[in-house]
């Protein structure tokens, strides 16, 4: 069987720092050694563009070098796969067509696992360590789809009042894909944009810890603001400045999924 561990970055409330953390955590992985494919499956470019610049993004939008082109024709990814300026990450990238996949899904014969399909020969290979897809902050058909293809789920949850909205729907919603799927387990919950300075962080992380059957990830992300200047610059804030605060958090991260998936 393949090695490669498919993880998918998802949570129905936008704002919790999915596609940042999908980003860094790919890059941080990739600088571990590992080889790390990033699929962007969000309409709005975010995971695309923590790589590229808009002019390049853009380009891969308008040449059908994207994931939207590769489901609604259900051909292969490895036709889609980009490399990035970092070794052993690779990326295949979006476009603001994804508004239309539900729509391209729909007459779809088994339309819940067309992704997994497109993605199989790539898993199949065995090349990559990982595959990580940043799934759009909503839990409709194409969502299905991505956590149809994955073995893992993990939910980033923004430390804040509205931080944990909609978690008991986005359990239900995974609890329905494993009458599908019965592999995918959820990894764990991570904690970002996280202030120590406030109670309602700790009441926050003390709320999800004591949770039953919820597990949450040792490390959290603080609010950082070294993170928006590395998405200015189009890098991920592990490269853009290797060891600032939210760099190293999100390394600890990566070697925690390191230790998760090898038990």
């Amino acid at each position: 069987m393949s090695r490669t561990q498919v993880i998918a970055f998802a949570n129905n409330k936008g704002g919790s720092g999915k596609t940042t953390s999908c980003s860094n955590i790919g890059c941080a992985l990739s600088m571990m050694g590992k080889r790390v494919l990033l699929i962007d499956g969000d309409m709005q470019l975010n995971l695309t563009l923590s790589f590229f610049d808009e002019e390049r993004a853009l380009e891969y939008s308008n040449n059908g070098k994207n994931i939207y082109t590769a489901v609604k024709e259900e051909r292969d990814l490895s036709d889609f796969v980009v490399p990035t300026e970092y070794e052993g990450l690779d990326i295949i990238p979006s476009t603001s067509l994804m508004s239309a996949i539900e729509f391209e899904l729909f007459p779809k014969w088994q339309r819940e696992i067309v992704f997994r399909k497109c993605l199989e020969p790539i898993r199949a290979r065995g090349y990559y360590d990982y595959i990580l897809i940043d799934a759009p902050p909503t839990l409709g058909g194409w969502v299905m789809n991505v956590m149809c293809a994955s073995d893992f789920v993990i939910i980033p949850v923004e430390a804040s009042p509205w931080g944990l909205f909609g978690l008991a729907n986005m359990f239900d919603f995974i609890n329905k894909v494993k009458e599908i799927s019965p592999r995918l387990d959820i990894m764990g919950i991570m904690v970002t944009k996280a202030d120590e300075r406030k109670n309602y962080f700790k009441e926050t992380l003390k709320t999800l810890r004591q949770t039953d059957g919820v597990r949450v990830f040792e490390n959290y992300v603080k609010v950082d603001s070294t993170i928006e200047w590395s998405q200015d610059n189009s890098k991920p804030v592990v490269a853009y400045k290797k060891y600032s605060r939210s760099a190293l958090e999100y390394k600890d991260i990566a070697k925690e999924i390191i230790e998760y998936g090898n038990r």
